[in-house]
């Protein structure tokens, strides 16, 4: 590469002077190295060319401007809207217009075939199908993992054929295929795809063949993103062929893709599916083959950081890749291995805005068109602009390629006049009692908060696992990285940054040091033991020798050069949670997955280790030139200095400690090994910029540049004053932590309810026990949970030592209902004294006792009848879990009651306890870690400034709608009503005061509680105010106890809104509260009503007494079931998704009837249930549900009396409806709340409601 001229640079798409880039590249390369020019459009040879190394961003785009090729989805009956409704959560849950984007897919068609999974896993008593009982039943064969197959239904293969024709004739060329639990059973997938390739199909992507992994929604979406990308890819390898003697068939495999995984493949065998993050991969791969030290002791992990024009990409690599096999991508989950790269949307190009009191970066980013001011294009100020204007960007190491004629240099003059004027704008906002901001503290402001942004995907992909950010070093690379790789280092407190001579081109690079790649991967099920592991051995051998032979073919036939990594994948029974254990030659798979999972988890488990999948990974080890590791280079020449490197120019920059200040500018070329350049420096070639920070120095080393931070950031804030680019700069770090201790629980956590389902959330609470931030969870319970707090602050006022823990669950003490267990850690001062800050964590347990199976009893008159009470108990008391006195509180006392039963899931419930804790503790940790770094005083300021700052937006909005309603005058008053099934009536009357900015919301008039389980304490009411209030506003703004302090919220005693203490409340948290939503919703008439129902299903057994006086074992099963969201006045509602209060996952149909006794028939969108309107109202969802054993099955749900309302002309939503359909064929209607005692073959369909339409209908 050193013999190159690198002077050669081409713009990626450029018509006017090469067909295509990657083949000019070529050409100028070869012309050069071997003297003989090539003319331009000739067939290049490559006879003498070894190798081409190449990523690509082809699929990448495709994928995310849905430009893919044109594809037939084809799916098990029943499931033809599967893709629609995803996983049914909210991609944002204060977007109420539920934006999602489109789907890859262009028509969908159903295959009348079926199997499913013989027996479940929640089976208390283990029953085991021997092989002559499937040998001796024709509906019975076994999978590929081992595990008995129940054949419902084989494809009728004719009409298979019909569908394929009509396929054909539309002229689609492209077949995704997925079928209910091919993964294990993948014969009904072989004979569709062998008949669609015998037909003409060149392209079809069968989900058992891409990636044999559990979860349809995943592998459907992965054969669906395949079969949409891999047309796309082929014919641009095919076009790039064209470039060459021979074509394609002569290249050979000398031309090598980067795929996801960071390793390379044969074009041949190179797939859409596996190129989605080829580009950023070749960078991991780069940092990780030059900036860490494998043959040194006890080396520091490195944090890789890549920087480029719309976004920023962070890993981590500690000697070995971290693969995921489930991300998402343009809201596409897909299932294949894929290097661990957490994106986040901070570049370059990310355009500033000054909102709402707040500094925000992104993520709205100005591209290359217009690209940022100084391009001359007239575009917004960027990040770019602001490195610009601060002096953090030499301009004359830029070509002069801007301006229309594209001849001009960078313009800073426009740039100064953009952040003169934005400062002007931003101090006339603030006020003349605040200091004003100069232009330049403006702009580092943005600098500062761009930041902080880019760090919290590296403290989530660190502190998350268990690692601790500044224990590692940070390889900076990317276009950008250079010129911010100081600052972030330092606000993580890492001491080393390492760039690479060729940093700004590591991913291309990356590609020339990667090795090829080939996995095969099985699925599994069995125990790991030492009888299976001698079986998981043998096959473990079986497919090594299958990937040698693979990559024998691609000319790895030295076995010096070939290595063979085998792994299982291990999960604890119970859980859901795998991880990828590979085989080492000095422990065991037992040994490793404990310590990793104790080193992420934070915990081990008493239970069987059970193996998911066996996976190898064949690697044909790169030949090629390596360079040096910096190590060693840095032992070499660190220590001799030699003279201080003579500057090749001088330029003024600007940073926060100093001001502008005259710094040297150094040509990298130009520094000889050894050499040190003292900050504040820059460090330039004509491809990157590295600014060295003050209290930093950097040394020249053969291929890198060194820079180790001396000092510590001078952490010193202001402990009086709120300062706006601080303000911003907490809000990342208190949500950073919110999202931590979500993700702490959600890794923790046992149960289905809370680690698949998410159905939780986390927050931290200033010493009033006011909201201060929180990870956007579950809007319900962020609203509520500060209640909760504030009753228990109360309550053990004075009683309360560091090292306890609180939980809770009673709605007469904050809680919501019942199965939603509140733990809440007090944090107290270093003296004992004060309590600093709270932490708390509230998740929706799947069973603790009451009258039904599952905790969510339709028919409950009294609390007690809904499972255990906890008004308030010391969990751990300084120190130490009371695991005795939970016992008694989630399983003795429940039953004492008639016809109660104690915890159906006791141990279920005692883990994700544990887990809520460790998840207050990871968020304490932090906390704790920020006010060292801070001070407590400076801490509790900025937790205030937050909540003030939400105050005075939400005073903002009510300012507005005054002005909207309120015909010129000072106030206005908006009114509204509706009323729950029953007929209760939920009425609301807003007064809003222009001058404050402040309003009543006054529920004079709601009806009395009932004699039901609808009643909603207090605390659900301020969540839905809460919720609406925060979603109203369009910007980005926390959400905390700020948004609630102008709101005087009235609501009369013994009402539905504010129950007596022993009311049953079970559905008004989940019922009640969505109606209180379209109450307030339908004042501010804002648009349609959603489904207004979170469609309660529990089913479950075990619990009740006996014959011979012993308690049945059993379980408890709870999910929501998503509906028609609303329309608006410029949208249309969206269909099968979670609505208002609720935002859980559904249970993907394979897991679900592989845990539970369960057949899914159908999960599909109710068709025309949607309101009419000149907007649309969203589709409700049809789910199916077949049990295979005796269970009890309760549903309590809304909407199935009084339907969702239209706007402003639209048309009601269609009413919900739940049938039980016998197994003698009898259909009944079981009311809007039932429990029903179903048998063996019935089903219980849930139809559930659509959203109102907006607007008159067009027919009309």
């Amino acid at each position: 590469m050193s013999s190159v001229n690198s002077n050669n640079v081409l713009l990626s798409v450029d018509p006017a002077n090469y067909k295509d880039a990657p083949t000019e590249g070529i050409r100028r390369v070869l012309s050069e190295v071997t003297g003989h020019a090539i003319p331009k459009g000739e067939p290049i040879d490559l006879s003498d060319v070894e190798s081409i190394r190449m990523g690509t961003t082809v699929a990448t785009n495709a994928l995310l401007e849905r430009k893919g090729d044109r594809v037939a989805f084809m799916v098990t009956k029943g499931f033809k809207d599967i893709l629609k409704i995803g996983q049914q959560a909210r991609p944002s849950i204060f977007d109420l217009t539920v934006a999602k984007i489109g789907h890859l897919y262009e028509t969908v068609h159903e295959i009348d075939e079926r199997v499913t999974v013989e027996g479940y896993s929640e089976n208390p008593i283990s029953e085991i199908v021997d092989q002559e009982t499937v040998e001796n039943d024709p509906e019975l064969a076994f999978g590929v993992s081992g595990e008995v197959i129940r054949i419902i239904k084989e494809p009728n293969m004719e009409d298979v054929r019909k569908v394929l024709k009509q396929i054909w004739d539309s002229g689609i060329r492209s077949l995704a295929i997925a079928l209910m639990h091919s993964y294990i059973y993948p014969r009904h997938e072989e004979l569709v795809a062998k008949e669609a390739r015998a037909l003409g199909f060149k392209d079809v992507s069968v989900s058992s063949e891409i990636q044999p992994m559990i979860k349809l929604v995943s592998r459907a979406n992965s054969s669906t993103a395949d079969a949409y990308l891999s047309p796309i890819t082929s014919r641009y390898i095919q076009e790039f062929g064209q470039g060459f003697k021979g074509g394609l068939e002569a290249v050979g495999d000398k031309l090598l893709f980067m795929q996801s995984d960071g390793g390379l493949t044969s074009w041949s065998k190179f797939s859409g599916l596996r190129a989605i993050l080829s580009g950023p991969a070749g960078g991991v791969v780069g940092y990780a083959k030059t900036s860490f030290e494998e043959d040194q002791n006890r080396a520091p992990a490195i944090l890789g950081f890549d920087m480029g024009g719309t976004s920023t990409d962070v890993s981590r690599y500690n000697g070995g890749f971290d693969h995921i096999f489930e991300t998402t991508t343009a809201e596409v989950t897909i299932q294949a291995p894929q290097l661990d790269i957490s994106t986040v949307a901070a570049g370059g190009g990310s355009i500033l805005f000054w909102k709402k009191g707040l500094f925000v970066v992104g993520p709205e980013s100005a591209g290359a068109h217009p690209g940022p001011a100084c391009y001359r294009k007239g575009g917004p100020l960027t990040v770019t602009d602001a490195n610009l204007f601060l002096g953090r960007i030499y301009p004359e190491s830029f070509p002069k390629i801007f301006g229309p004629n594209e001849d001009q240099p960078l313009d800073q003059d426009i740039v100064d006049s953009k952040f003169r004027e934005l400062a002007v704008e931003i101090n006339k906002d603030r006020g003349s009692d605040q200091p004003e901001l100069t232009p330049e503290q403006v702009a580092v402001g943005f600098l500062t908060v761009a930041n902080e942004s880019m760090c919290r995907p590296i403290r989530s992909l660190t502190e998350g696992k268990g690692y601790s950010a500044s224990s590692h070093h940070l390889a900076s690379f990317g276009g950008a990285g250079g010129q911010h790789a100081c600052d972030v280092a330092t606000n993580l407190g890492i001491s080393r940054v390492i760039v690479h001579r060729y940093s700004s081109i590591l991913s291309a690079y990356g590609m020339t040091l990667a090795d090829i790649v080939h996995e095969v991967q099985r699925p599994e099920s069995t125990v790991l033991n030492d009888h299976s592991l001698v079986g998981l051995e043998e096959r473990l051998e079986e497919l090594g020798k299958d990937a040698s032979k693979a990559l024998a073919v691609q000319g790895f036939d030295d076995p010096n050069y070939v290595e063979i990594e085998k792994y299982l994948n291990l999960r604890y029974r119970g859980t859901e949670t795998f991880i990828m254990v590979k085989k080492e030659s000095n422990s065991t798979f037992v040994d490793d997955f404990i310590a990793q999972h104790e080193q992420e988890f934070g915990f081990t488990l008493e239970r069987e280790i059970l193996v998911g999948d066996i996976r190898v990974r064949g690697i044909g080890r790169s030949k090629l030139f390596r360079t040096q590791s910096p190590g060693k280079d840095l032992e070499k020449y660190g220590s001799t200095g030699g003279s201080p490197p003579d500057p090749q120019a001088k330029t003024r920059i600007y940073f926060k400690e100093t001001g502008w200040v005259d710094c040297n500018v150094h040509f990298i070329d130009q520094l000889k090994p050894g050499q040190k350049v003292h900050g504040p420096a820059m460090i330039i070639d004509k491809t990157q910029t590295i600014l060295v920070s003050p209290k930093s120095v950097a040394t020249s080393l053969p291929y890198h540049i060194i820079i180790d931070i001396l000092e510590d950031e001078d952490k010193k804030v202001d402990p009086n004053v709120i300062d706006p680019i601080q303000l911003s700069v907490f809000g990342h770090r208190f949500m950073s932590i919110a999202e931590q201790m979500g993700q702490t629980l959600k890794k923790t956590s046992i149960s289905t309810n809370i680690k698949e389902r998410l159905d939780f959330s986390c927050a931290i609470f200033s010493p009033d026990g006011g909201l201060v931030a929180n990870a956007p969870h579950i809007p319900v319970h962020l609203g509520s949970m500060s209640s909760a707090v504030a009753y228990q602050k109360k309550m053990w006022d004075g009683k309360l030592n560091d090292g306890d823990v609180l939980v809770a669950n009673h709605p007469a003490y904050g809680g919501s209902h019942l199965p939603d267990i509140t733990v809440i850690t007090p944090v107290f001062s270093r003296d004992g004294k004060d309590i600093m800050f709270w932490a708390a964590s509230r998740g929706h347990h799947s069973d603790i006792g009451g009258i039904t199976a599952g905790s969510m009893p339709p028919f409950s008159k009294e609390i007690w009848e809904e499972g255990a009470m906890i008004h308030g108990f010391k969990v751990v008391e300084k120190g130490h879990f009371n695991e005795r006195g939970l016992i008694d509180l989630l399983y003795n006392e429940p039953a004492k009651y008639d016809g109660c039963s104690g915890s159906r899931s006791l141990s279920d419930s005692i883990s994700d306890l544990k887990a809520q804790i460790a998840a207050n503790n990871k968020g304490i940790n932090l906390l704790k870690a920020l006010i060292d770094d801070y001070s407590l005083q400076v801490i509790q300021l900025y937790m205030h400034g937050i909540q003030d700052n939400a105050e005075h937006s939400v005073r903002q909005l009510l300012r507005g709608v005054c002005e909207k309603f309120g015909q010129g005058q000072g106030k206005c008053t908006l009114h509204a009503e509706d009323q729950i099934d029953d007929g209760t009536e939920i009425k609301l009357k807003i007064d809003i005061d222009h001058k404050t900015g402040g309003a009543t919301f006054d529920f004079t008039g709601t009806g009395r509680q009932v004699y039901g389980n609808l009643n909603a304490p207090k605390a659900i009411t301020y969540s839905a105010i809460l919720y609406v209030l925060r979603s109203m506003i369009s910007d980005e703004i926390p959400l905390n106890q700020g948004c609630l302090t102008p709101i005087n919220i009235q609501i009369p005693e013994s009402t539905l809104l504010s129950p007596s203490p022993d009311a049953a409340t079970v559905g008004g948290n989940v019922e009640t509260s969505q109606r209180i939503t379209d109450v307030v919703l339908k004042a501010f008439q804002y648009m349609g009503a959603s489904q207004g129902t979170c469609n309660n299903l529990t089913f479950g057994y075990g619990g009740e007494e006996m014959k011979n006086g012993k308690k049945r074992p059993g379980f408890g099963y709870y999910e929501t079931i998503a509906g028609g969201a609303g329309a608006g006045p410029e949208w249309d509602g969206q269909s099968g998704v979670q609505v208002n209060m609720t935002n859980t996952r559904s249970t993907d149909p394979e897991i679900l009837e592989k845990r539970y006794p369960c057949i899914l028939h159908e999960f599909s969108l109710r068709q025309g249930s949607g309101g009419a309107g000149e907007h649309k109202g969203g589709d409700g969802v049809i789910r199916d549900i077949e049990f295979s054993v005796p269970i009890q099955v309760s549903i309590l749900s809304e909407r199935r009396t009084m339907a969702p309302y239209g706007m402003h002309g639209g048309e009601n939503g269609a009413k919900g409806q739940n049938l039980w359909v016998r197994n003698d064929g009898r259909i009944v209607s079981i009311g809007g709340k039932n429990t029903v005692s179903m048998n063996m073959g019935d089903h219980v369909v849930i139809m559930t409601p659509g959203g109102g339409g907006y607007g008159k209908p067009k027919y009309q």
